[in-house]
């Protein structure tokens, strides 16, 4: 059979044998330019063990444009694919998709013929985006069986305030924008992440708030009047519709990372929330679906401020008197049983035990970085800013994470640094039955010039792929 006509070995149609698969040997790593004095970059990364140049970078491939604000990308091609309605059986996952978040630019790069060496193929540039979306601010990239599916932060206008941000559709061969993927909005204003169970065909997204209120930092006082975003949607994924809407309540602000179940039988997933503005909490909530069809959502788990001696904290925070966690990135592992919640403010990683979904149960933590504890890493070097994007192994060994959040919000939480937060990846190894660990040879230096943000595996990863069976 020739070699076109054959289903990408990456792609799996069930968590429990993608699962099995042979581990990563190579990550790709966004990085940003905080202060737009060169362009972002994608880093290849070894993260083989076995290597002689395990913990470095193997490659930078710098963008032609400067200011674009790397941070979330994703594969053109995953598992979906399998789908049996998708028409789609013989895609590779091949093309990375970056889309930048300030200046609403995308980037195709492909990973062939040298994964270790990838090719910027095309540029999209934001008049094509906004003229066939209306939208702007492009943020999440997630495979579908049809296609590409891109979430945005913003609509039309200067400051991207002209109509609701959504999701636009492009085509994962031709990479053309198609359009936007709502038909039915509903009371959906605001956007972050999206997410789906293929098989029961629903989708859920949440919010974080609009580009005045991100793009030049946090803004103190729609914090504190609660005016980020506090809802989930949920969505008829094939009809294109807005279903319910859950608030979680005003004063939760910010639910950001969405994390279904990866096995499509388990009706379930769970969302963090950066911020309870009645007392700097943090927290973890668990969605399901009942047997009717309706959504329900409930608190599961909390996680306290830490206090701390203003001297060590930014201006920001000084009238506190403590470091909230500011729950920035979760992730689930591929067999649906531990979650792993980064507390950005604090410096923490937290693994939850979740075969209860209901009752995550705390199971594993590390330190390092954090707003006033500033924990070196297990090398004795400075790690700057705190756990954020979090990518775990398709095995569930391993957790790969980096330490910037956003370029202005970065200046804000962690001021100090000349050029902002430099660039570091970490990753810790999870025990059999839980707990994890820093690896001490692995922390990979992408300089001062580098904040580093999203890690994407060669083969994939728990935050790629939606399966079309279930686990068993």
């Amino acid at each position: 059979m020739p070699e076109s006509l054959r289903t990408d070995p990456s792609f799996h149609p069930s968590p429990r044998l993608a699962m099995e698969a042979e581990p990563e040997r190579i990550a790709y790593t966004a990085l940003l330019s905080p202060d737009a004095s060169r362009p972002d970059a994608l880093a290849v990364v070894d993260v083989d063990p076995s290597s002689k140049t395990y913990g470095s970078v193997l490659y930078r491939l710098d963008m032609p444009h400067k200011g674009d604000e790397f941070h979330h990308f994703g594969w053109n091609a995953c598992s979906s694919a399998l789908w049996p309605m998708s028409g789609h059986a013989f895609l590779k996952r091949r093309y990375l998709i970056i889309p930048g978040i300030r200046s609403s630019r995308v980037y195709v790069v492909d990973t062939e013929p040298d994964p270790r060496q990838p090719r910027l193929v095309r540029t999209i540039e934001p008049e094509e985006v906004l003229k066939k979306t209306g939208y702007s601010r492009p943020h999440t990239v997630h495979c579908g069986p049809e296609g590409l599916y891109i979430s945005t932060l913003g609509g039309a206008g200067a400051d991207g305030t002209e109509g609701p941000p959504g999701v636009f559709l492009m085509d994962c061969e031709s990479f053309e924008v198609l359009g936007k993927w709502e038909i039915e909005r509903g009371p959906q204003k605001l956007h972050y992440d999206f997410w789906w169970n293929l098989p029961r065909d629903y989708m859920v997204s949440s919010e974080w708030g609009l580009p005045p209120q991100f793009e030049n930092g946090i803004v103190a006082e729609d914090l504190l009047a609660n005016r980020y975003g506090h809802q989930l949607h949920f969505w008829d994924l094939r009809g294109r519709r807005h279903v319910q809407t859950i608030d979680l309540g005003a004063n939760h602000q910010m639910p950001l990372e969405v994390r279904p179940a990866h096995d499509p039988v388990r009706e379930w997933g769970f969302v963090g929330v950066v911020v309870d503005t009645t007392n700097l909490e943090g927290s973890i909530w668990t969605w399901w679906r009942e047997k009717d069809g309706t959504f329900n959502a409930k608190k599961t788990a909390v996680i306290p401020p830490e206090p701390a001696d203003a001297s060590l904290l930014p201006p920001l925070l000084q009238g506190f008197g403590a470091v909230p966690p500011l729950i920035s990135d979760i992730d689930l592992s591929m067999d649906d049983r531990f979650l792993y919640v980064a507390c950005w403010g604090t410096g923490e990683l937290r693994q939850y035990e979740v075969s209860d979904p209901m009752n995550p149960r705390l199971s594993g933590s590390v330190h390092v970085g954090g707003i006033a504890r500033r924990t070196p890493h297990p090398n004795g070097k400075d790690f700057g800013g705190g756990p954020q994007m979090t990518e775990i192994s398709r095995d569930g060994k391993r957790v790969y994470f980096t330490n910037s959040l956003y370029s202005k919000w970065d200046a804000q939480f962690y001021p100090g640094y000349a050029k902002g937060i430099p660039g570091r990846q970490v990753m810790c190894h999870v025990g059999a039955d839980g707990g994890i660990e820093l690896d001490a040879k692995f922390m990979v230096d992408f300089g001062d010039e580098y904040a580093a943000h999203q890690v994407r595996l060669q083969g994939g990863d728990c935050s790629t792929d939606s399966f079309c069976y279930s686990s068993a």
